[in-house]
């Protein structure tokens, strides 16, 4: 997680908040104490003003409506007169008398002015006071001096009567330069106090920050899986109370952590060293775990498949849906096979659940049943395949025994074919029998071998010349074999077995006139001895299958010739025993060539010679 920034910290919000909040406090004091001072200025101001202004209309009054003789002066020097005592107030800019009935000018303070004395006003809020017979005020600005200045229109009353109106402009500027002098007062003033607001707030932030502070380093410190660490204690107020709380949070899921972390080792454990393979999933099917079995089994890397859903991977999407293996009970089939390799999967399911009953996820473990299916399969074919051979003899024997039975025995010539035809069929079943005994014991686990030093070429040529004299077909042997010793420890019945095999099959299948060639080829650390006819070959697909027991690749003509199917298999089962490899290789309509291996060792053949 990364760090907080400044301005994102809750110090810095606690503190503007707090600064905020005294600023608005300080913001609706200062508006609302400026503007009662403002108003009490301004009105205090007005009145002494008006004050003033009453007796100047008690004066004018007297004036404009005194009996005036030859000698008295006239009312507009009297009106002068009256405006000049008055006009020596510094605050008042011009004083203007005007006649109510014909809004002329009488008089006025300024000299300055002195040429509107005569003429109409033009001025509106005059009007209106002598026709409202009330006071008119504005506040304006003093086109001259561009300054604020406050205009009031003072009606003159006579017997109830509105006779004219004073006029008065008046300075107020001071006033607002006042207010404004009064302003950066109480700006300066909150400043300092923001200022020592926000001093004081980050020192009360500190105390409240510090253990929030330290508690989310804790859960940092947590989410690393760092436990040790604690929380300080600075006081027992609320937030101490939750520090200690947080603490033993921390315990307790330290605590927590450790039995967790001893279950998920047990378990994945478990899982890593069971050779099925196991999935698990999340409530939406898609996978959440796998084991190396079960990557192994599927094809995939870990990597690849987290996160993807199971019925894809398991490549069931075309038939099942995830909801479907969530009510599956039995088992699935996984079929992976291919034309060269079979492979075979079976796969249980088991639904992960909360007491609630809410689904949490499935689990599916995978069992590679090939070699059992194959087991089953070729066990299936075995026993086909020996009821099948014993049947053909025994069906015989009886249609024999029964003709005999009926009274064939006194034929003198038919009776000795049957008899020798039911002699030829059980000496075939006793060799099958023998073979099926033969292969039982090299399946059996306490096989041994009574193995001994043979030097092999002369063994391999003594054994050729035996099927060379008593071979009744007209086949050439042609032999490749080294004239030196090569001595390899063997079990000298066995591997007599294994090329007599080999060799009756070479010659039942040579054509006649054809050839079998003999060869024994020396390598670094093995012999390889091959035995090569020329008859009709074996089709490349049934090549790798003659080593298989019953194979025949022409069952019929195997059959005539008094094969059981079981003596390449006997050959293959002992030559492994001998820790060799058996092979074969053919051309179809050229021959077939079949070889094995025996383990060779230089040095004990120095030991010989």
């Amino acid at each position: 997680m990364k760090k907080v920034g400044f301005f994102r910290s809750i110090h810095l919000k606690f503190v503007l908040i707090y600064v905020l909040l005294i600023l608005v406090a300080m913001q609706i004091i200062g508006v609302y104490f400026v503007r009662q001072l403002e108003t009490t200025l301004m009105t205090n101001y007005q009145d002494s003003v008006k004050s003033r202004v009453d007796l100047l209309v008690y004066d004018i009054q007297e004036e404009m409506v005194k009996e005036r003789g030859k000698e008295d002066p006239t009312k507009e020097e009297a009106i002068r007169q009256v405006l000049q005592d008055y006009n020596k107030a510094s605050d008042i800019s011009e004083i203007r008398v005007i006649d109510g009935s014909s809004f002329k000018i009488l008089g006025t303070s300024s000299s300055s002015n002195s040429g509107l004395v005569g003429q109409r006003t033009p001025d509106v809020n005059i009007k209106r006071s002598i026709i409202f017979e009330a006071d008119e005020d504005v506040i304006q600005l003093d086109p001259k001096t561009g300054k604020r200045v406050w205009v009031l229109s003072t009606p003159i009353m006579h017997n109830s009567e509105a006779i004219g109106a004073v006029y008065l402009v008046a300075r107020i500027d001071d006033i607002f330069n006042q207010m404004n002098d009064i302003n950066k007062i109480l700006a300066t003033g909150t400043a300092i106090a923001l200022i020592f607001t926000a001093i004081l707030g980050v020192l009360l932030a500190q105390t409240i920050t510090r253990p929030i502070s330290d508690m989310r380093k804790q859960a940092l410190a947590m989410t690393r899986g760092n436990f040790s660490r604690k929380v300080k204690v600075y006081g027992y107020d609320e937030i101490g109370q939750l520090a200690i709380t947080f603490n033993n949070l921390t315990k307790k899921l330290q605590e927590a952590q450790a039995t967790t972390e001893g279950e998920k080792r047990k378990l994945s454990s478990v899982i890593s060293y069971m050779t099925d393979g196991v999935l698990s999933t999340d409530r939406k099917g898609r996978i959440i775990l796998i084991n190396d079995p079960a990557a192994q089994m599927l094809g995939v890397s870990r990597e690849t498949v987290l996160s993807q859903p199971l019925v894809s991977i398991l490549g069931l999407d075309e038939n099942y849906s995830f909801e479907d293996l969530l009510q599956e009970k039995e088992s699935i089939i996984l079929d992976y096979s291919t034309k060269s390799k079979p492979f075979i999967l079976r796969a249980n399911f088991s639904v992960i659940q909360k007491e609630s009953g809410f689904v949490n996820g499935l689990i599916a473990v995978l069992y590679d049943i090939t070699e059992q299916e194959k087991i089953d399969m070729e066990r299936r074919e075995f026993v086909a395949n020996v009821s099948h051979e014993l049947r053909t003899p025994l069906t015989t024997m009886r249609s024999y025994l029964e003709a005999l039975a009926d009274g064939a025995w006194r034929d003198e010539e038919i009776a000795p074919n049957f008899l020798e035809t039911t002699r030829g069929e059980t000496e075939r079943m006793i060799r099958l029998v023998n073979d099926l005994l033969q292969l039982s014991k090299l399946d059996s686990v306490d096989y041994r071998l009574t193995k001994e030093w043979v030097d092999f070429p002369v063994f391999f040529n003594r054994i050729i010349d035996r099927f060379e004299m008593t071979k009744e077909q007209n086949v050439s042997f042609k032999r490749n074999i080294p004239s030196g010793a090569i001595f390899v420890e063997i079990d000298e019945d066995k591997i007599t077995q294994v090329l007599d095999n080999i060799i009756s099959n070479a010659m039942k299948y040579s054509p006649e006139g054809g050839t079998i060639t003999f060869e024994v080829k020396e390598l670094e650390e093995q012999i390889v001895a091959s035995i090569s006819d020329e008859g009709v070959g074996i089709p490349k697909d049934n090549l790798e299958k003659i080593f298989d027991r019953f194979y025949r690749v022409d069952k019929a003509r195997t059959r005539k010739l008094g094969g059981t199917g079981l003596g390449l298999a006997i050959a293959k089962e002992m030559v492994n025993a001998h820790g060799g490899r058996i092979w074969a290789e053919s051309v179809e309509g050229k021959g077939t060539t079949v070889q094995f291996t025996l383990p060779y060792d230089r040095n004990a053949e120095d030991d010989w010679s």
